[in-house]
């Protein structure tokens, strides 16, 4: 699942001597980090003006020079100048214009913060009209086709220098004391939010950073955008995983959401167990799972603390979706299981044991080193192993095999160190349960020795009766 699917080969491989010189050969099984070389973190931008002639701004008087009685209208005609977007890809033009924004923005940020009576009526359609102009765009597509945000450098948002600036701006106008959603909430809408939503997808990580806080400052003001939010990154999420298996911004819409969840009231809603379960679980299919795996399990041990309930279908879930071929990914399981084992309630714990600890079982005798040393790991919790420990009985018959097998033949020494301290916490929880798994082991695999024996000595029989046949239908051995 993480790994490239390989192009099926041409048919041109086959015929490369006859090949015309314009046609590239197609390697079937090249691999990306072998084959690209990433210079250095690029620049792009959508924000292009139409107009070909050079943009003139009439300079306007400092807010702090004119009666305070007038700053309310300066202050919207400086909003409205600073819906003009300039091209930063052409690096030589309008730059004094340029200047005087990046000034005239700054002044903005400034005001807000410092400055009452500015937010009349009238300045919420202005203001949301600036930031509009400025921020909604077209993403610029990634200079490659192939972008792994693993790998990759992000490519840079030209145009930041303003940029930067009407987000600052932005959330410090939402923020004021004077901000009143009654108001804002005809300009900040539905239509609103979706644009905002987009952009999470941009490359730029300071981008993402400022629209996080935007959208969180945004969810505590507008009750009635709420659900709706929780909606369309619920859409996002679910285009994710079963569509595109691409979008920049999920770790900081998770991080959003741990907040929001964290908020839930209880009892909680079966659109919030939904969303648990059909779209967080879910998410852990995905390749690029370490790009936001911190955030995704912080979600889920939080809904866990609001309500234990959900804890059995959560372990079903990650049990249901373990990695099979990526160690990277069983690592990053297993942390998050002991996450949610640190939460468990002992009731919950003995609903899921038996399949949570033989998949630990799996894991235990992983050759891959860090896998096993990761589930091992798991006897250094005090409080999994007090639930280990109340529950012997079921864990210990399950896991003995693998233990014993291991503490005798693992290549890793570490490993085996590990495993014997596992060995010897076990017996100190249930001697008697221990001395006898141990017998038990030690016949087993006397009995599956003497199978083998046996088996061996058959197929050497039936070796020599073929060969004895052989030798008869040569002539060599008469009949």
């Amino acid at each position: 699942m993480m790994g490239d699917r390989p192009n099926p080969p041409s048919r041109a491989m086959s015929s490369a001597a006859t090949t015309s010189p314009s046609v590239d050969k197609v390697d079937g099984f090249s691999r990306k980090s072998v084959r690209k070389v990433k210079p250095k973190r690029s620049q792009s931008s959508s924000q292009f003006r139409s107009q070909g002639k050079p943009i003139e701004l009439t300079p306007l008087p400092l807010l702090k020079d004119v009666p305070a009685l007038e700053q309310p209208e300066l202050f919207l005609k400086k909003l409205q100048q600073c819906c003009t977007v300039f091209d930063f890809m052409d690096t030589l033009s309008d730059l004094k214009m340029k200047e005087y924004k990046r000034s005239t923005l700054n002044e903005l940020v400034d005001y807000v913060t410092v400055s009452r009576g500015y937010l009349t009526e009238q300045a919420y359609p202005e203001v949301v009209k600036m930031v509009s102009h400025n921020i909604f765009r077209t993403l610029p597509p990634s200079d490659s086709n192939e972008f792994d945000p693993e790998e990759d450098e992000p490519t840079l948002e030209a145009s930041w220098p303003h940029l930067q600036l009407v987000y600052e701006f932005f959330i410090r106008f939402l923020e004021s004391q004077e901000f009143q959603p009654s108001i804002a909430k005809k300009y900040i809408d539905q239509k609103f939010v979706l644009q905002l939503l987009e952009l999470f997808d941009s490359e730029d990580p300071r981008e993402r950073d400022y629209l996080k806080t935007v959208l969180h400052r945004i969810y505590g003001k507008f009750l009635g955008l709420r659900a709706f939010i929780r909606k369309q990154i619920n859409n996002i999420f679910l285009r994710f995983v079963y569509e595109t298996e691409h979008f920049n911004g999920v770790a900081e819409l998770l991080e959003i959401l741990g907040s929001i969840i964290n908020g839930f009231a209880l009892p909680l809603k079966a659109e919030h167990k939904q969303f648990l379960v059909k779209v967080l679980i879910p998410l852990h299919t995905v390749r690029s799972l370490s790009l936001f795996h911190a955030q995704l399990a912080y979600c889920i041990v939080q809904f866990l603390e609001k309500d234990p309930t959900l804890t059995e279908p959560v372990i079903r879930g990650l049990l249901k979706f373990w990695p099979k071929t990526c160690s990277q990914k069983e690592v990053m399981f297993l942390g998050e299981l002991e996450e949610i084992l640190d939460v468990i309630e002992p009731t919950q714990f003995v609903k899921i044991q038996e399949p949570l600890f033989k998949q630990i079982s799996r894991c235990v005798s992983s050759p891959h080193f860090q896998v096993a040393e990761r589930a091992l790991y798991y006897w250094n919790n005090e409080y999994i192993m007090s639930l280990i420990e109340e529950n012997s009985s079921v864990i210990l018959p399950i896991m003995f095999a693998s233990l014993y097998r291991i503490s005798k033949e693992h290549w890793n020494p570490a490993i085996v160190a590990l495993v014997y301290n596992v060995l010897k916490a076990f017996m100190e929880m249930n001697s008697t349960l221990f001395d006898e798994l141990t017998a038990t082991y030690k016949s087993d695999r006397q009995r599956e020795k003497k199978k083998e024996k046996e088996r061996e000595e058959l197929w050497k029989k039936l070796e020599d009766l073929e060969l004895k046949r052989g030798l008869r239908s040569d002539g060599i051995i008469p009949t």
